[in-house]
């Protein structure tokens, strides 16, 4: 069983990172990096992107505090979200928590060589890629058991 097409985002105060699934919804890959300080382009961008790649899903980072609890920046993804849902419908939209999403991402590109001015905007894809994967994951064994 394949799912549809679905993007993974991780927003971030400077930049949003863009990964998406293959077309088996088994595997992620890092799409692009897009600058999130003016917020109507960076939803524009990522409405554009959802209709070029047939998107039917929209798996967001929401960020969590070690103990759980949500935070300032779960409110500003949780707007930021649902102002997406409302120009990308009947797309659906999903949360993932993304505890340590960029400190993984971090630790992933510095493994393969990278350092971190050289793959800053590198690092919000993988964080992206990481996430959407999470879900992906998570389906694949939803549709298992």
């Amino acid at each position: 069983m394949s799912l549809p097409i679905a993007l993974g985002i991780d927003h971030g105060e400077a930049r949003i990172g863009l990964a998406i699934s293959d077309e088996l919804g088994m595997f992620a890959h890092p799409l692009e990096t897009v600058p999130a300080r003016d917020t109507k382009i960076a939803l524009d961008r990522i409405a554009t992107v959802v209709a070029a790649k047939s998107v039917r899903m929209v798996v967001v980072g929401l960020p969590r505090n070690m103990d759980g609890t949500y935070g300032p920046a779960s409110i500003k993804v949780r707007a930021f979200a649902e102002e997406l849902k409302s120009r990308i419908a009947p797309c659906a939209v999903s949360f993932v928590d993304e505890r340590l999403s960029t400190v993984a991402a971090q630790k992933a590109l510095h493994a393969s060589g990278r350092n971190v001015k050289q793959g800053r905007s590198m690092i919000d894809q993988v964080a992206a890629q990481m996430i959407l994967q999470t879900y992906l994951d998570r389906e694949a064994y939803k549709a298992a058991n």
